[in-house]
């Protein structure tokens, strides 16, 4: 189920809601929170029930060696067969794990590579990648790490399944901590509703719509005519605005995203981390990366870049942990070798500014974000092509500037409908954008742009529920709601 469904906005959410909040009205906080784990099950296996097995599976077993990691053997062994029996555990849970994501998310990858690189004829499976395995897989490994290292409170079943399936967070992020959620689930104090906080949900529920079933759903129309006509109708100019359009696309499908689901945490009085934070106004790809998928970078270099060693060995050593770190990021991303080579990218350009950060530091700060704006363009280039070949391809057609015509069919998917309706009627205003060709595409883009440089992220605001609030909500809820009829792309497939 999506956040930008019908469905979800008139049928689960509303009976989430009544139902939790509910049934701790009636004292009984055990049964409201079997009822979210329920809900969120509901959620999960909306269009595919047979996710659903793969999920409890992950959970049992990942709960049951959690708890044996977290048991006192004191008296029982000693303290060196302790420590023995813990680091087997601990790898007995990290192969279940890593290997529940190889099978299903890399196995084909893997043996079609194999096929290609050995002449071999291994038949492929096809399996249809489960939604969000990566999110509760890696939740519940940092959760099992935790506990291997001792830092975690034994919890009940209860408690942890509903840590690993609180629906806001279930299938795009954020990758929470145990310590982060779980606490405020107990809080009393949150059992009863807030008002103050429905309504600063409800304005980032809608605020994330208004960015996911608007912006990014009708720049996905542009980008996909660009890509598909790659062979044929792209010019230069074109896949300019193409890589442009996946550049704002990308940016405001995951913040809508993230605006949603913080809100949605909001209303059940659960203050959900933040996830994203104006990547693009960051001055560096090391600044990117501490505003991107926040969650993410904090996962890996807990989990993976203190392990290897982090910055304690030397600097070769360093930039090569770095470069580890961005490859596993980019296998996290998709089974693809493209998104593997995006990875590497980042890793390469983040090692190099923290190799050069005198230089880097020295020039302009429209120059820092001018060059970090044009590597992260070019990278999303990888990140979105079906292959390498297909991405070296689109670059090449940038750097011809042969021909700067536009193909009119191109020009209409940059269209925003509202707009057209407004300035049609205006017949100054209408003649103006009839005279400047492609200025659907310019206005578009350049107001996306403003907004990602201009705006404050939403969770940074200083919210009061105002009438003015009040009025922008529900604006954004029609708006975003009257859009749904439209065709939306789901871009965590591949996670």
């Amino acid at each position: 189920m999506l956040f930008n469904s019908y469905i979800f906005i008139f049928v689960f959410l509303p009976l989430t809601l009544g139902s939790y909040y509910g049934l701790h009205k009636l004292g009984k906080p055990v049964f409201a929170k079997v009822t979210l784990i329920l809900m969120s099950f509901w959620f999960y296996g909306y269009f595919n029930p047979s996710y659903l097995w793969i999920m409890c599976s992950s959970i049992v077993v990942n709960y049951l060696l959690s708890q044996l990691l977290q048991r006192r053997w004191e008296g029982t062994i000693s303290k060196g067969q302790l420590a023995l029996l813990k680091k087997a555990l601990l790898g007995i849970g990290l192969i279940f794990n890593l290997g529940l994501i190889f099978y299903f998310k890399y196995y084909d990858f893997f043996v079609d590579n194999l096929n290609k690189v050995f002449s071999t004829d291994f038949q492929l499976k096809n399996i249809v990648l489960p939604l969000g395995i990566s999110f509760f897989t890696f939740q519940q490994v940092s959760y099992m790490v935790d506990s291997y290292r001792g830092e975690t409170k034994e919890y009940n079943f209860t408690d942890y399944t509903l840590f690993v399936t609180f629906f806001p967070q279930l299938i795009a992020g954020p990758i929470v901590l145990h310590n982060e959620v779980l606490p405020q689930f107990e809080d009393k104090n949150n059992w009863k509703i807030n008002w103050n906080n429905i309504a600063r949900g409800l304005y980032m529920f809608a605020a994330g719509l208004v960015k996911k079933a608007v912006i990014a759903d009708t720049l996905s129309g542009s980008v996909s005519w660009g890509y598909s006509h790659l062979g044929s109708g792209l010019i230069s100019m074109g896949a300019i605005l193409t890589m442009l359009a996946y550049t704002f696309q990308i940016y405001f499908d995951f913040s809508g995203y993230c605006d949603m689901a913080t809100g949605l945490g909001y209303m059940f009085n659960i203050h959900i981390p933040m996830n994203f934070n104006s990547p693009y106004k960051a001055l560096s790809v090391v600044d990117f990366w501490k505003r991107w998928h926040l969650t993410l970078t904090r996962f890996l270099r807990t989990y993976v870049y203190f392990p290897l060693g982090g910055s304690r060995r030397g600097t070769v050593r360093t930039y090569i942990n770095i470069i580890i770190v961005f490859l596993v990021s980019g296998l996290w991303h998709g089974a693809n070798w493209t998104f593997i080579f995006w990875g590497f990218l980042h890793g390469i350009g983040n090692a190099l500014t923290r190799m050069f950060r005198k230089q880097w530091e020295s020039m302009h700060v429209v120059l820092q974000w001018a060059f970090t704006f044009l590597f992260v363009n070019i990278t999303w280039i990888f990140f979105r092509a079906d292959s390498i070949s297909q991405a070296f391809t689109f670059i090449k057609r940038i750097l011809k500037f042969q021909n700067l015509n536009l193909h009119a069919a191109f020009l209409q998917t940059f269209q925003l409908k509202e707009f057209y309706l407004i300035y049609s009627h205006i017949p100054v205003l209408n003649k103006i954008m009839a005279s400047i060709r492609g200025s659907d595409a310019l206005i578009l883009l350049g107001g996306m742009l403003f907004l990602c440089l201009n705006f404050k992220n939403n969770q940074e605001m200083n919210f009061r529920p105002t009438t003015k609030m009040a009025a922008v909500t529900v604006l954004c809820l029609v708006w975003g709601i009257f859009t749904l009829s439209g065709v939306s792309e789901f871009l965590y497939f591949n996670f």
